[in-house]
């Protein structure tokens, strides 16, 4: 069976980020979702309150089973949060995994704000997981720590791709929406040249969870064989609609609605 992603991320108790929007994108999109947690997160669409740490060694343990057993056609990669968890990842890629794509998404900062990469990470995350990439997805302010580059316009965002695919990802998928303006422009850096994605900006606070959305959602077409573009194509698609169908939950920025694409039903008593 094609479709197998792993996925190594910490868990949003709200269900709108992390390993819960992971899972749902995945399963939707007809691929298989595993998971390795990272780190436990008590959260809501308002920020986030509190982070429990799981053992670097119980993720690697998480990983090898997983891997070892049912294997997996890519690898979705969020929040880490410290250099030792990171070791623990790179060393399980690298035991387990080997030649398997990895999706990358560095996360840094919850969408309340709340730090969730240790500022002592970042170097580690740059040296023993961003080299691994398949495809490398920032947003802005993730493209402006990686590069230390201010990223103010389309030209900003050229330079600052150039940047990123030279810390060794084979892809980057540069997202602006921390952008101003009416449009939204994301570009794909690959080898053949950089490819732009544009479409009106949607006004709205629904949107938690997009940046893990949108890459599960690549990690899901590669894992089923999908082309690169292809990939985030669809997974852009996918993100779009599940922005535009989203439930309105909660008092802050509030989920997607990620199972747009499954019809609705009823249960009869």
């Amino acid at each position: 069976m094609r479709g197998r992603v792993l996925i190594v991320a910490g868990s949003d108790s709200g269900g709108g980020a992390g390993i819960q929007a992971d899972v749902k994108t995945v399963t939707v999109l007809g691929g298989f979702a595993m998971t390795a947690v990272t780190a436990l997160t008590a959260q809501n669409t308002e920020g986030v309150s509190a982070i429990h740490e799981v053992p670097p060694d119980f993720v690697a343990q998480q990983m090898r089973v997983v891997l070892a057993d049912i294997g997996a056609d890519c690898i979705k990669i969020g929040m880490l949060h410290r250099p030792d968890v990171i070791a623990a990842v790179a060393a399980a890629l690298d035991a387990e995994a080997a030649g398997v794509p990895v999706v990358v998404d560095p996360v840094m900062v919850a969408k309340g704000g709340a730090a969730l990469l240790a500022p002592e990470a970042m170097d580690s995350l740059k040296e023993r997981i961003v080299p691994r990439a398949a495809i490398l997805t920032p947003n802005l302010p993730e493209a402006e720590a990686l590069t230390g580059l201010a990223i103010v316009d389309r030209d900003a965002m050229q330079r600052a791709g150039a940047a990123l695919l030279a810390l060794g990802p084979k892809a980057v998928l540069l997202k602006g929406g921390h952008m101003e303006g009416e449009m939204l422009t994301d570009l794909l850096f690959a080898e053949g040249g950089v490819q732009a994605f544009e479409g009106p900006r949607i006004a709205t606070t629904s949107t938690h969870g997009t940046g893990c959305t949108l890459a599960s959602a690549v990690a899901a077409g590669l894992a089923q064989g999908m082309a690169m573009s292809d990939a985030v194509t669809r997974a852009r698609g996918y993100v779009r609609r599940a922005i535009e169908t989203a439930p309105g939950l909660g008092h802050g920025h509030g989920p997607l609605n990620h199972a747009h694409l499954v019809p609705p039903f009823s249960v009869k008593g």
